[in-house]
């Protein structure tokens, strides 16, 4: 069942789906313009920024998704994450829901004109810090990295208008597990060295917004993308770089490897994306001032 929070419009406006509304959907509409009108459809009622406006369903409801897809919506953005990280969790999340969702789309009959599908460069299985880009193979090992690629396969089969996002590890307001770890005094050992890549939350709702903009200057678009900052870096030179900044001594930790591949985000920056935050030095200088301001 869906409950309307109002009635849907389209007044000369563009319609936004956003599928699923979590942290990062709620920080697009002021990357865009007014002629953007967004709705978020999530599966708890709740109240949600910048004028958008609330649906109630489920993304793995093929009626409840029918019914949605009914009132014509322009673009479809899903940003979703799982309940759980298990095998069961992104199995529901990602491939069940991209097959739900790719269906619904099939069965529309005001198609999107771009559908955005948010993925994870944990799709690729590559290490010892080589280099990864769209072109680069995407066979994880990992349970998550599998889900998430059949879940984009699944979307990019859906429609010809179909986009995957694939972000490194996001960070930003709320999003401060490194800092943490580093205000802790949690360090790193300098070798085997340990590649990480990551992008700040603004930058990843401006690239989604990026995007739209672009489908709507009807500007031919890649199906696959990866949205990552301008300087993959390993983990010690980080956090010794945060430590110096917080003023905290580190003790090394044993290493972990997971992580060990740098990814180029080249082809975002052919597309014309410049970042708000191009390394992780603007990044998290500014939560660190953030974290320094006095609270209210």
């Amino acid at each position: 069942m869906v409950y309307w929070g109002t009635d849907i419009k389209r007044a000369g406006k563009l319609k936004i789906l956003l599928a699923g509304c979590g942290d990062i959907a709620q920080r697009i509409p002021p990357n865009l313009p007014s002629e953007y009108q967004f709705f978020g459809l999530t599966r708890r009622s709740k109240m949600l920024t910048y004028g958008i406006t609330p649906l109630v369903g489920d993304l793995r409801d093929n009626s409840c998704l029918d019914t949605v897809f009914a009132e014509g919506f322009d673009v479809v953005v899903a940003t979703l994450t799982p309940d759980d990280m298990s095998a069961k969790g992104y199995q529901k999340a990602y491939v069940e829901t991209s097959a739900a969702l790719a269906l619904a789309i099939s069965r529309a009959v005001y198609k999107p004109k771009l559908v955005i599908w948010v993925s994870s460069t944990s799709v690729y299985g590559q290490s010892m810090g080589a280099w990864v880009d769209e072109d680069s193979e995407a066979r994880s090992s990992s349970f998550s990295g599998q889900a998430l690629r059949q879940a984009e396969e699944n979307i990019l089969a859906a429609s010809d208008t179909s986009l995957v996002v694939r972000f490194s590890g996001i960070y930003g307001p709320g999003r401060s597990r490194m800092l943490d770890q580093v205000l802790a005094g949690v360090g790193c050992a300098k070798q085997p060295e340990q590649w990480s890549n990551r992008i700040h939350s603004e930058d990843c709702a401006a690239v989604i917004a990026h995007f739209m903009r672009l489908n709507e200057q009807e500007v031919p678009l890649l199906p696959i993308y990866v949205a990552t900052d301008c300087q993959p870096v390993t983990l010690y030179e980080v956090r010794h770089w945060l430590a110096a900044r917080l003023n905290v001594s580190l003790i090394a930790q044993a290493a972990n490897t997971r992580a060990a591949r740098r990814c180029s985000n080249q082809k975002l920056l052919d597309s014309g994306y410049k970042f708000k935050f191009p390394t992780y030095r603007e990044g998290y200088s500014a939560l660190i001032e953030d974290l320094k301001s006095p609270k209210p």
